[in-house]
């Protein structure tokens, strides 16, 4: 079916947004999503907070939280779920985005809230995201209907952004859950990219005037949960501007709600020096006004200081406040000398200290220095480009951005609401200078809240209709598939695991790659593992290489467990030979053929390993 419109949706950890392009006008616009703002009051905000509330029996009547388009009474996505939940915590689910990319819980089990006592009514991860994302769905058609116009579904493109650090398994499970709410199947599309896409938008042709060939750019992608850093590298080609994604970085549980937690901790202990101890309900209280004094610090530089003023608790509802001050000197000290800190750049992030017992839960980062894991980003990405000549050589002129322990960019683009802080930035810029000896130029025209729906809007606009610029990106990571070791039996002794790269970095869409000259054993007939990895840093490895201690030097994804259909000249359990051919397809899933040497009998597995 024709298409229409462009819903570009940026499902974020802290908060959700969404764009919706007119193909049809070639307007461009964020949609303001209806959510309920308190009990009996409903409103339009530019965001939605990804945030969603339990409500506890007969708490609320049904009436009071009930949206346009559903009954209510079950349950609240938004700034009433955010704010009302803050003080009931155990009826909260939050950052279900970060839970989705878990590697020690299973997405689809219902644990949030997580450590919540409450007996019925938890969510697992992919269904509160299937919520945040109908009830998006559903602000769209119902602001459509308020105008006047009926959207049909069948006619959109959905482009959903992630982290370009979300692996394969993250990656498939936010697309089931758009599918879930009743969307078409969405493209899906690396956060930084679409911040990238937003921002040639909205500069339009002078994009072209702010970068040149040979340019290395940092998108910096800061939210309120997490950190990501992509490195994307401009070239020539037929004597226009192209531009190819060669770097992204690791999952890092790191942003500015990390930044408000420690300005509380910080306004808690002023406190206590004051004589005013606080309990833990007035602590949730301070965290919010920590979070807000912060933006008003950093967006007026004229201020020196803001009152503090959290409710105490007495017989009566409210017995009064209690009263503090964030000083600038102190915003700045925890924030920005605290989270970007002026690091050498051979400074990495900290390890965890290695408690024998830990509590399960999000595995947030252990180091909370944002410079450290951009430090690691940077070398990390170094290792990447210089084990690929083609990646090498889009570095062009700028061979001196090759040199050192980092991987040094030219350019700079700031995504993010952390990046609305002036000071903030050039924190950044500043400590970019001091690792490669000339600061970064700042792209200007970043858009720090709404960039990521709004590029998701402009690149689905871009995939439709066959016009605009398109960032050559392919997966970003090496796959590879593991192999037992043909090796005598020794007692006590498990063979090594060897892998052989299946799915090279950069691998685009609609193409595929036939390991020849190699045959391999597969089992059939009887339960069998197929374990896969990915690597980050092998930009070199090539289709059929086979890496040595694959558990030890790569990063292992995922393990699906499957009986293949057995093959009836062969008995159940004995290897057949078979040749692989590894298939991306026009959707972003790999399709792994295995094809009998010697007739046409093929078995497929296949995953989700990458997006645009």
């Amino acid at each position: 079916m024709e298409k229409k419109f462009v819903l570009g949706i940026d499902l974020g950890t802290s908060n959700s947004a969404v764009t919706l392009c007119n193909l049809e006008s070639g307007e461009s616009r964020t949609v303001d999503v209806t959510q309920i703002l308190a009990p009996n009051q409903i409103g339009e905000r530019s965001s939605l907070p990804s945030a969603l509330y339990l409500p506890n029996g007969d708490e609320f009547s049904v009436e009071a939280i009930k949206l346009p388009w559903d009954e209510g009474g079950s349950r609240v996505v938004g700034i009433f779920a955010r704010e009302h939940g803050a003080q009931v915590p155990d009826r909260l689910v939050t950052s279900a985005k970060s839970w989705l990319s878990n590697p020690h819980v299973d997405p689809q089990s219902a644990v949030l809230p997580w450590n919540s006592e409450i007996e019925s009514g938890k969510l697992s991860a992919v269904e509160a995201s299937r919520l945040y994302l109908e009830h998006i769905k559903q602000g769209v058609l119902y602001a459509a209907r308020m105008e006047g116009r009926e959207w049909n579904l069948d006619e959109a493109q959905i482009v959903l952004t992630v982290p370009a650090s979300f692996d394969e398994v993250a990656r498939k499970l936010t697309s089931d859950a758009a599918l879930a709410a009743g969307l078409p199947e969405p493209v899906l599309l690396e956060e930084p990219q679409a911040a990238f896409y937003a921002w040639t938008d909205r500069v339009g042709s002078e994009w072209r005037k702010q970068v040149q060939a040979g340019d290395v750019i940092l998108v910096c992608d800061v939210g309120g949960g997490t950190a990501d850093f992509s490195l994307i590298a401009v070239s020539e080609q037929d004597g226009n501007l192209a531009v190819e994604r060669i770097s992204v970085g690791e999952h890092i549980l790191l942003g500015g709600d990390n930044m408000d937690l420690a300005l509380a901790y910080t306004l808690q202990a002023q406190l206590e020096d004051e004589g005013t101890e606080i309990d833990d309900w007035q602590f949730l209280a301070l965290i919010h006004t920590a979070s807000q004094a912060k933006a008003k610090l950093f967006e007026d530089a004229g201020l020196s200081e803001l009152p503090i003023a959290i409710p105490s608790r007495g017989s009566s509802l409210f017995a009064g406040t209690v009263s503090t001050v964030l000083a600038r000197e102190t915003l700045e000290g925890v924030v920005i000398d605290g989270f970007f800190a002026l690091t050498g750049a051979d400074e990495m992030p900290e390890e965890e200290g290695g408690a024998a017992l830990q509590e399960f839960g999000l595995p947030y980062a252990s180091d909370a220095v944002v410079s450290k894991h951009l430090a690691r980003f940077l070398a990390r990405s170094l290792q990447n480009v210089k084990t690929s000549e083609s990646l090498s050589a889009l570095i062009g002129d700028q061979a001196s951005a090759l040199e050192g322990s980092l991987l040094k960019p030219t350019a700079v683009l700031f995504n993010g609401g952390v990046f609305k802080a002036d000071a903030i930035r050039a924190r950044v810029l500043e400590l970019l200078a001091s690792w490669c000896g000339d600061a970064p130029r700042e792209l200007e025209g970043f858009q720090p809240d709404l960039a990521v729906s709004k590029g998701a809007a402009s690149y689905g606009r871009n995939r439709v209709t066959g016009q605009g610029i398109r960032i050559r990106a392919g997966s970003a990571r090496s796959y590879y598939l593991g192999l037992e070791s043909s090796r005598p039996a020794v007692p006590g002794f498990k063979p090594p695991i060897k892998a052989v790269c299946v799915v090279p970095q950069g691998m685009e869409e609609g193409s595929s790659h036939l390991l020849e000259g190699r045959s391999f054993g597969l089992v059939t007939g009887k339960r069998a593992v197929f374990r896969f990895f990915a690597s980050e840093i092998r930009s070199g490895d090539k289709p059929g290489d086979l890496v040595n201690k694959a558990d030890k030097v790569l990063e292992e994804t995922s393990k699906l467990e499957i009986t293949l259909p057995p093959m009836d000249e062969f008995p159940e359990g004995q290897p057949i030979p078979v040749v692989l051919n590894s298939v991306v397809t026009e959707l972003g899933n790999l399709e792994l053929w295995m094809q009998h040497v010697d007739s046409e009998q093929k078995w497929k597995v296949e995953f989700q390993v990458r997006m645009e």
